[in-house]
This record gives C-alpha cells, structure tokens and sequence, in this order.
C-alpha cells in the first residue's frame, strides 16, 4: 500500500493536499489505489529524474514536479497496457524521455502514451499544472532552509506524490475504480 512508502519528511502533506484537491475534482477515488508494480519502479525512476528535474527547478519549478505527474501516468498506462512487456524496460522514465526530450516529455505523453485529443490535452494540462503550483508553494512555505538536506529530501517526497497521484490519476481515467472490500 502505497502509505507505507512514506518515507520523507513533509510528504504527508503533499499526499493530503493533492488528495484533497484531485478528489475534490472527482478525478481520483476516495479510497487510492494499492499500486505496487508502480510503485515498484518509483526509485529508479527517480534516481534518474532526479538530475534532469533538480536543473529545471530553479526556473521551472511547476515543469519539474509537474512532468513527474505525466511519469507517473504513463507508467500506469504502460501497467494497463502489457505489463510484462514494459517491467521488462530498464528504466521507464529515460524511456519516456529519449523518446522526444525532456521539455516536450509532456506532449509526447499526452499524445503518444495516453492518446489524448487535443481537449483532453488541455484539460490534463490544466489539472498537472494546479497540482505542480500547489505542491511548489507548498515546498516554499515549508519551514527549511533553501539548499539544505531536508529541502532535497522535501523535494523527493514532492515528486514521489506527484508521480504516485499521477498513477492514481490515469487508473481512475482506465476505468479502475477503489472501493473498500
């Protein structure tokens, strides 16, 4: 379950207000998803995130927690899809990535991995980029200093909802549905 992954300090609060918001917007279940093959690939898709998204932050810092929320939806797009095709990949972001590049990794996703149409596009675009400015601000107003070990550790812990709300996201978009048991 993915709450037992919380393993950074302050993701907590990421987790409860992305939750609050995309449920709010009916666009992930009361209950989340138990995602573990996603979930699974979570550290090395970010030990290889990590160097592309920590460049971007200080420019674009909705662009590099918001594609991470993309990773996560075509990593459960390719979980739907063939599974036991894509666990086979060895590190399903650079996957993604070289595809295209990173600053266009958004579109390519959009386009090639969920097959949105261009409404669809736009309406993702809106929601990833609320959830990434929530998520910023939040990481602005924590109490550590800029720089420091506990603001990378909060940096992580941001892209690990990011990515784990994106999974979330797109399963509720596939037709999966959480209800208790």
């Amino acid at each position: 379950m993915q709450d037992k992954q919380l393993r950074y300090p302050f993701e907590e609060k990421f987790k409860e207000d992305l939750t609050t918001y995309l449920q709010g917007k009916k666009l992930v279940d009361m209950i989340l998803p138990d995602t573990t093959d996603i979930e699974e690939k979570w550290l090395g898709i970010a030990e290889a995130y990590l160097p592309d998204g920590m460049r971007e932050f200080a420019a674009y810092p909705t662009v590099s927690l918001g594609w991470m929320m993309y990773v996560g939806m075509a990593i459960a797009k390719y979980w739907d899809e063939d599974w036991e095709l894509y666990n086979k990949v060895e590190n399903l972001y650079t996957y993604l990535r070289d595809r295209i590049d990173y600053d266009h990794m958004d579109d390519y996703i959009c386009e090639k991995v969920l097959l949105l149409s261009t409404d669809e596009h736009n309406e993702l675009a809106s929601v990833v980029g609320e959830c990434a400015a929530r998520t910023n601000s939040l990481l602005r107003h924590l109490p550590i200093a800029p720089g420091s070990s506990d603001a990378f550790h909060a940096y992580v812990a941001a892209l690990h909802q990011l990515y784990f709300m994106g999974a979330a996201l797109q399963l509720r978009r596939m037709g999966y549905h959480m209800t208790k048991i």
